[in-house]
């Protein structure tokens, strides 16, 4: 009902199945006669290997995100210009490896040609095939600003397939009266579904005939947990010391730090190799541009609130820590406004990366002075200096408002609940989907 995971994967196994639909259709179409068996065979596996890499650029495409799942309007053109990357990747393969000895032009342009159609179709329409599309009645039982924008979400995506019969705020009801009735009135009104905020006290008066109603096959939800799976972050109301007791553990999460180490130096080698081809024209680039600097060694806050050193190229005309001199204007130089574009200023962090002192994938380390404020205003706070910080994060791709310079400690809040989410579901797919949404980022020259 509420799971994005399970539309991901229904769509998911939908795409890679017309993938290789297209295949039969292709090989129909272009060998009306003779042994097609044996050119579908022939087409087999070096298009199960494409049809890998396509299903990939999909996701870095956003083709399975929540916005392209529930909102639909942009698909067309979204499809389409993944598909024209999909033809020269094709190309690009075919001709790079000659070892499959085809190199299908025409059939490559059929095929990508009756995909896009059959996966449009299939994105625009095929949700109607599944019992989920029929609306659940739901009564939401809940108070303040989460409550309130659950609803309002719920409310504006028919896709998540919920007809709320009632929005109910504890904090504008008679309590006492009111809940018994409403509890009394659940089976009559059709309701299928109770989203109830379980942590609120004044609910403890109707737990019991609520509990009565488990045998009248009325499922229940914890508010705060389908919230955070809606809007992919905690609710900070929900956050104490409890909820850390409860959700934060590393006993359990050694075989997933172990094997994430191992990732972090394997690509952070292969990246930081790789990218010393640009730093000649980088250093070329900053000399030409001031003659200053190449790159800058910044002091940020790691794990266990742990002072480390981040290596970057130089962007501003002086950069000291984050501080510049009283009375002096800093500015983003010329070269640095295209490096900072374009993400190259990060690449000297890979060595940062290999030497252990932040990961690939976890929260922005932020600057000694932003922490000290930012842990007086915010409560826990802290928290996010649990786990070693990353080059990307959860925050960063999800959260557009996070300041990037000076202190705004309303968004920075925002950017803690979207930490903890991290936090608390951190994995090898999670970190993989923040890769592979970083790389959209980067291509598509939007900040991080």
């Amino acid at each position: 009902m509420f799971l994005r995971r399970r539309r991901i994967a229904i769509f998911l196994i939908g795409d890679i199945l017309l993938f290789y639909l297209a295949l039969v259709f292709m090989v129909t179409l272009r060998f009306p006669s003779g042994d097609r068996l044996g050119v579908f065979f022939e087409h087999l596996t070096p298009f199960s290997y494409l049809t890998a890499v396509w299903v990939l650029i999909f996701f870095i495409a956003g083709l399975y995100d929540k916005k392209t799942l529930f909102f639909r309007r942009q698909l067309p053109s979204l499809l389409f210009n993944t598909q024209l990357v999909n033809i020269f990747i094709g190309v690009l393969f075919f001709y790079l490896i000659p070892s499959f000895k085809i190199a299908p032009k025409t059939n490559l342009f059929f095929y990508l040609l009756i995909s896009f159609s059959l996966i449009l179709l299939w994105r625009l329409y095929g949700v109607t095939l599944f019992p989920s599309g029929k609306k659940q009645k739901a009564l939401f039982i809940g108070q303040e600003n989460n409550f309130n924008e659950l609803v309002g979400e719920i409310n504006r995506n028919e896709d998540y397939g919920i007809e709320i019969v009632r929005p109910i705020d504890l904090k504008s009801i008679e309590l006492a009266s009111s809940l018994h009735v409403i509890a009394e009135e659940i089976p009559t009104r059709g309701v299928f579904l109770v989203v109830i905020d379980m942590h609120n006290p004044a609910i403890e008066i109707v737990l019991p005939k609520l509990y009565n109603l488990l045998f009248s096959g009325i499922r229940f939800f914890d508010m705060h947990k389908v919230y955070e799976e809606v809007f992919q972050k905690i609710p900070l109301s929900l956050i104490d010391y409890r909820w850390f007791l409860e959700n934060v553990s590393f006993s359990s999460r050694g075989i997933f730090d172990f094997f994430k180490r191992v990732v972090d130096i394997l690509i952070g080698f292969v990246l930081g190799v790789l990218s010393l081809i640009i730093y000649p024209f980088v250093i070329f680039a900053i000399k030409i541009d001031d003659g200053g600097n190449i790159f800058v060694l910044q002091r940020r806050v790691g794990k266990n609130n742990q002072i480390i050193k981040v290596l970057k190229f130089r962007t501003m005309e002086f950069d000291d820590e984050g501080r510049w001199e009283i009375g002096k204007i800093n500015r983003v130089t010329r070269v640095g406004e295209f490096l900072r574009k374009t993400r190259i200023d990060e690449l000297p962090q890979l060595w940062n990366i290999l030497g252990g002192s932040i990961s690939l994938i976890g929260p922005r380390p932020e600057f000694p002075d932003a922490v000290a404020y930012y842990s007086r205003e915010i409560a826990y706070y802290n928290i996010r200096h649990l786990i070693k910080p990353g080059l990307s994060g959860w925050a960063q791709i999800l959260h557009e408002n996070h300041p990037h310079h000076g202190t705004n400690t309303e968004e920075t809040a925002v950017k803690l609940s979207y930490d903890l989410y991290y936090i608390k579901n951190r994995s090898l797919a999670l970190d993989l989907e923040i890769a592979l949404k970083t790389i959209k980022i980067i291509l598509s020259r939007k900040g991080i």
